[in-house]
């Protein structure tokens, strides 16, 4: 039996996804050796670096989808890790004198190229998939992102000693991966129509029940006319609670149980391999229920109530005195995370015709990072170095915010349906 192209286009997207994180996480996991043994930084500092990277993350994923529209994947793809394979690499070259202002002019850079990635992945998807099989497709691809956030916790205690020597070596590991992605993307990519290896079947099954398509681009204002534009803008606030699990679990696992590098690992993998898990059954509940007969509406809301709901334990983290049940409920906060991140990547392909597709998910990352730098300048100030309780507050509203987002989205669109193409070409 033949195995289906668009699953190796999928293996693709998985790749690229799982590099792209590994490359973030990997700050992640050295932050608190960083900090602590080589270059000082105050918990303000890191805050400030952790700003850099989510300041240009919300320029880049906005101006970078539209790219994308214009220019298409395989180009657009192209060019995005190669910014971020390059930004990743100039962290080895910063000196501890320049270290601060060094690590944000990286960040800032590699937030550029790592902007990219989801309005790739997302118009993939709307291209090689049916409408019933997304969900599972972006599932997978979102079960990567914690791939990567495994693989950083355990390569970094490899290459890297507990006062920090080698810590540059750490940041070379994603350059020579994304090299050798680059050579397979711009080898075996083609739009479905034009791939040698889509069979006749497999063509038609993907162009089952594609959405009406625009000709052209469209404009953001046309875009941004749309309150389904602003409701997936909605859905992608509580990111900021993501990055947060992603860029200061580390610090609060050191600073509330003590651990340091050689330690860490298995705490961090553990959190990510649940999150896993639940990037990709949440995708498939979803998808399963459209399958089994309910509507679109409401299999995505429905599901995403679940995930807001497996987050909200969170909330009691700071509270628990047995460090695993902290692990525990980081987890299953992650996990519905990211079974909510799957949904409303679909959502946006059930209801944008492709064209519109890298620019919509453009303008919700923007609004998702603008929450994040927001939340991470706060956290600058009012968390303490060695205070686990001062992280009180932040996982308060971590854990709350899902609910809250996902009613203001009912009344905004009380039912999802696919925006009309012809408006949104005037």
């Amino acid at each position: 039996m033949r195995f289906p192209c668009r699953y190796r286009i999928l293996a693709l997207l998985f790749a690229a996804t799982t590099i792209n994180y590994l490359d973030r996480s990997i700050l992640g996991v050295l932050a608190p050796t960083l900090r602590d043994k080589v270059f000082g930084w105050s918990v303000r500092d890191y805050s400030y670096i952790t700003i850099a990277f989510q300041l240009s993350y919300a320029i880049g994923i906005l101006t970078v989808g539209r790219f994308i529209d214009r220019v298409g994947v395989r180009i657009g793809y192209t060019a995005t890790i190669t910014v971020w394979a390059l930004c990743g690499a100039a962290h080895a070259l910063i000196r501890p004198a320049f270290g601060l202002v060094g690590f944000i002019v990286a960040r800032f850079g590699l937030g550029l190229g790592e902007s990219g990635n989801f309005p790739c992945t997302t118009k993939v998807i709307a291209e090689w998939f049916p409408q019933r099989q997304r969900g599972l497709a972006t599932g997978v691809v979102n079960a990567s992102t914690n791939i990567g956030a495994v693989f950083a916790p355990l390569l970094v205690p490899l290459v890297v000693a507990a006062d920090g020597r080698h810590w540059q070596a750490a940041f070379l590991f994603t350059p020579v991966f994304s090299a050798l992605w680059l050579f397979g993307w711009w080898h075996l990519y083609r739009s479905p129509a034009e791939h040698p290896r889509v069979t006749a079947d497999e063509l038609a099954l993907i162009q089952r029940d594609v959405l009406v398509q625009t000709e052209r681009p469209l404009s953001w204002s046309a875009v941004a006319r749309c309150r389904e534009t602003w409701a997936f803008a909605l859905l992608k606030l509580p990111d900021a609670a993501w990055w947060f699990y992603l860029f200061w679990a580390g610090t609060f696992l050191t600073d509330k149980l003590g651990l340091n590098i050689s330690n860490l690992g298995l705490p961090l993998v553990v959190i990510f391999a649940t999150a896993d898990l639940g990037s990709i059954v949440g995708g498939w509940v979803s998808g399963r229920l459209i399958a089994a007969g309910w509507s679109v509406n409401r299999a995505r809301k429905l599901t995403l109530l679940g995930c807001a709901l497996l987050v909200l334990p969170v909330t009691l983290v700071t509270r628990v005195h047995h460090s695993w049940t902290a692990v525990a409920l980081l987890g299953l906060a992650a996990a519905g995370h990211q079974a909510w991140s799957t949904n409303i990547f679909t959502v946006v392909t059930d209801l944008f015709p492709r064209k519109a597709i890298g620019s919509v998910v453009g303008i919700g990352g923007m609004v998702g990072s603008a929450c994040t730098i927001a939340a991470f300048f706060t956290l600058g100030h009012i968390i303490q170095k060695d205070d686990a309780n001062s992280y009180l507050g932040a996982f308060l509203v971590a854990g709350l915010v899902y609910l809250t987002v996902l009613g203001i989205v009912h009344l905004l669109v009380p039912r999802l349906a696919p925006v009309d193409a012809a408006k949104l070409d005037r």
